[in-house]
């Protein structure tokens, strides 16, 4: 496959006015997308977004394109990621199209795409996309323009669906459950959903002013839910982002429960239910935690390159129905196609419930390993990955936690670092041993 120019491994993301991110190439990646979608008759794509002040712009960039090209846009307005990837599936649409820059501050946006069948976008169609944003903007007759409209029961629409991925009967009346929405697109559906399934809700994170998302809020800072949940002597928080497809919880402690607990509530569940069908899928930074406590159960358990398209992609080739990351990325195939925070949060709701017991008794299969991470900075053209002394140095070190530790060494995505990870029972030892692998990479 070739590199891609502008697609990254969720779409396309940056800071607002800066390239790619400004109205120009938005309209032009709208108007490629159509071409590419268009299929010869009344092609629709669906456009949705979460609460950055920028996507009023890039939602009438995208729809000038689309328009150009021939397709009509139906905009869903401020909607959860996973809620597009739904209603791409059940509307029929060619496409969806998400402008968000997910758990990303107010100041950088993003567009992602979802295919008919509410997956991402396979590589194949990125490239064709990208070749047709080298070609020049045509638009087409008058009489053949894209029309667009807004779809006004969407929301009602996920609602139920969120609502469906557990039974019928499922009650959530008598638990006090904290939602944090992060000021982002989940705003007034994740309420709405705990709600009507009975549960009693405060709600925190749900006065977006197109600045605020993100903000000391949600899944990537859940110090404030922890609070709360206590404060308000609550029997469980749920945080999510700001497109809301990750999910971050709280136990009535205020303890901080994170995807790889989470991965491990929602399997062991699952299998206790007869439901599971094959492992779990994490990624190279999942807790080693979460590997044994699996196995101890019998359960298989696979890892994936970081990034819940990796995921879903060891998912389908091992035909498994779960899957996630460490930040709270969870995909349970058998509910939906992509990383729902809603869904997922119902799921460990449910298992409470269905149980009778607490977050903080659902977590305690599961022992967490000490961690150490430390990022080295990389020199332009160095490679210690590859020295003699950096792999002596990773195999004493794995010698010496034998089965129960282990060690990953990976260059960051977006910084000249290299990550050395130690994982152990014993987090002195584990500390020692990152620092022994660090100063190989240094002396590299």
């Amino acid at each position: 496959m070739s590199k891609r120019k502008y697609f990254g491994t969720d779409g396309v993301r940056g800071k607002v006015g800066e390239h790619p991110i400004n109205p120009e190439f938005v309209m032009k990646l709208g108007w490629a997308a159509g071409k590419v979608f268009a299929n010869g008759g009344a092609s629709k794509v669906l456009i949705g977004k979460d609460t950055r002040i920028s996507g009023y712009m890039f939602e009438a960039a995208l729809e000038a394109g689309l328009s150009a090209a021939g397709v009509e846009a139906h905009m869903l307005g401020p909607m959860p990621t996973p809620a597009i990837a739904y209603l791409t599936r059940t509307l029929r649409a060619q496409a969806g199209i998400v402008i968000s820059a997910s758990h990303n501050p107010y100041y950088d946006n993003g567009i992602k795409f979802f295919s008919a069948d509410g997956f991402k976008l396979p590589d194949e169609t990125e490239a064709r996309i990208e070749a047709m944003i080298e070609e020049p903007m045509t638009t087409v007759g008058s009489a053949e323009l894209g029309r667009a409209r807004r779809v006004s029961e969407a929301t009602g629409r996920y609602i139920e669906f969120c609502k469906a991925t557990v039974a019928n009967n499922l009650s959530l009346r008598g638990l006090k459950v904290v939602v944090d929405c992060a000021h982002g697109a989940t705003y007034k559906v994740a309420p709405a959903v705990l709600e009507e399934l009975g549960a009693e809700v405060f709600a925190i994170g749900v006065e977006p002013n197109g600045v605020n998302i993100n903000d000391q809020v949600g899944a990537t800072a859940p110090a404030l839910l922890a609070k709360t949940v206590v404060e308000r002597g609550a029997d469980v928080g749920v945080a999510l982002d700001g497109d809301g497809d990750r999910l971050i919880m709280v136990d009535h402690k205020g303890e901080v429960v994170d995807g790889d607990e989470i991965l491990f509530i929602v399997g062991r569940d699952a299998l206790r239910r007869g439901k599971l069908h094959g492992g779990v899928v994490g990624t190279v930074m999942s807790n080693l935690g979460l590997e044994v406590a699996l196995r101890e159960l019998g359960v298989g358990f696979a890892r994936a390159k970081v990034g819940d398209r990796y995921v879903l992609e060891l998912m389908q080739e091992k035909d498994w129905l779960l899957g996630g990351e460490s930040s709270g990325h969870i995909v349970c195939l058998d509910k939906t196609t992509s990383g729902d925070g809603i869904v997922s949060a119902l799921q460990v709701l449910s298992a409470m419930v269905q149980n009778g017991v607490s977050l903080h008794d659902l977590k305690h299969g599961m022992q967490k390993f000490p961690q150490t991470l430390i990022n080295v900075p990389l020199k332009a053209g160095s490679k210690p990955m590859d020295a003699e002394q950096v792999k002596q140095a990773v195999s004493a070190v794995e010698k010496e936690l034998g089965d129960s530790g282990r060690v990953l060494l990976r260059p960051s995505g977006t910084e000249p670092l290299i990550r050395v990870m130690v994982e152990g029972r014993d987090s002195a030892q584990v500390k020692r041993c990152a620092e022994r692998i660090a100063e190989a990479v240094k002396q590299a």
